[in-house]
C-alpha cells in the first residue's frame, strides 16, 4: 500500500463499521478530533439507527468523494409490517396501525418485485434534502410537509432472508440516493397493512465491504494516528478496488 500524506493528514480511505445511535457526522468528528486529522469527510450518510459501512475520505481523497458516493450500495434490513411511522423507520412516531394479513412468500415476492429495476421514489420529509436552502428534516420538526420531487432510483436485486411476519428480513442492492426506509414504507402500502424500517445495516458500497472496516472499539483502542495508518487505503488502493 502506497499511502501518501503524513500521520497528521494521510490521503486515503478509512472504512468504518458505524455503530447504532450516532450520526455519520459524529463518526467524522470523532476521527478528526481523536487523531487530529485536518480534512475528513464521509461518503453517504447513514441514519443514527443504522449500522455498517461508512467510508471516510481523508486529505486528498476528499477530491474523489463524489465519485465514491456514486457507487451502488448493498443493505441488510428488516421490514416491520402493521405500522407506519412519521419517519418511515423505528425512530418515528406510529401514525397508523393495521392488521397484518396472512402473507405467503409468493405474495411478499410479488410486492418486492414491484419495486425492482427502475422506478420513481419520493424522498421522505425527514431527510437532509433541502427546500429553498432549508433541510427537510427541519421543516418536518415544525410540522410542515412540502412537495418533494420523485427521483428515479434503481433496485438491482433483492433477497428475502427471513420471513416471520410482522418482520421480514431482506438484502437489497440499490443505486445511490435510495431511501431504504421509504422502500419499506412503500412496501407496507403495497401490502395493504403499512410498514416501516425496523433495522438497517450497510454491507457494501461499490466494491468496498465491511471485511476490512474498523469498529468503534478498535478506533478507541488505537493510540495514535501512526497506529491507524495500516487500516487506511491509499489513493492507488482506492483506484484498484474500484476497478475490480
Amino acid at each position: 500500500m502506497m499511502l501518501t500524506g503524513t500521520p497528521q493528514q494521510p490521503d486515503g480511505l478509512l472504512l468504518v463499521d458505524k455503530p447504532a445511535n450516532c450520526t455519520s457526522h459524529d463518526v467524522v468528528d470523532y476521527v478528526r478530533r481523536r487523531f487530529k486529522f485536518k480534512k475528513v469527510g464521509h461518503c453517504g450518510t447513514l441514519d443514527p439507527m443504522a449500522t455498517g459501512l461508512l467510508m471516510l475520505v481523508l486529505g486528498r481523497a476528499t477530491k474523489v468523494q463524489d465519485l465514491l458516493m456514486s457507487e451502488d450500495k448493498e443493505y441488510a434490513g428488516t421490514l416491520k409490517l402493521g405500522a407506519a411511522t412519521s419517519t418511515q423507520d423505528a425512530e418515528g412516531e406510529v401514525t397508523e396501525t393495521r392488521p397484518v394479513p396472512p402473507l405467503t412468500e409468493q405474495a411478499l415476492r410479488a410486492a418486492f418485485d414491484k419495486f425492482k429495476g427502475d422506478f420513481y421514489q419520493t424522498p421522505p420529509m425527514v431527510s437532509a434534502l433541502k427546500k429553498d436552502g432549508v433541510p427537510l428534516y427541519k421543516l418536518a420538526r415544525q410540522g410542515k410537509v412540502v412537495e418533494r420531487e420523485p427521483r428515479l432510483v434503481h433496485v438491482y436485486s433483492y433477497q428475502l432472508t427471513n420471513i416471520a411476519p410482522p418482520a421480514v428480513d431482506f438484502v437489497i442492492r440499490c443505486s445511490k440516493g435510495f431511501y431504504v426506509r421509504t422502500y419499506c414504507h412503500d412496501l407496507g402500502q403495497e401490502l395493504g397493512c403499512g410498514g416501516h424500517l425496523a433495522a438497517l445495516r450497510r454491507t457494501r458500497s461499490g466494491n468496498f465491504t465491511l471485511e476490512h472496516a474498523v469498529t468503534r472499539a478498535e478506533l478507541e483502542a488505537t493510540v495514535s494516528a501512526a497506529d491507524l495508518l495500516p487500516r487506511i487505503l491509499g489513493l492507488t488502493d482506492i483506484s484498484r478496488i474500484r476497478r475490480q
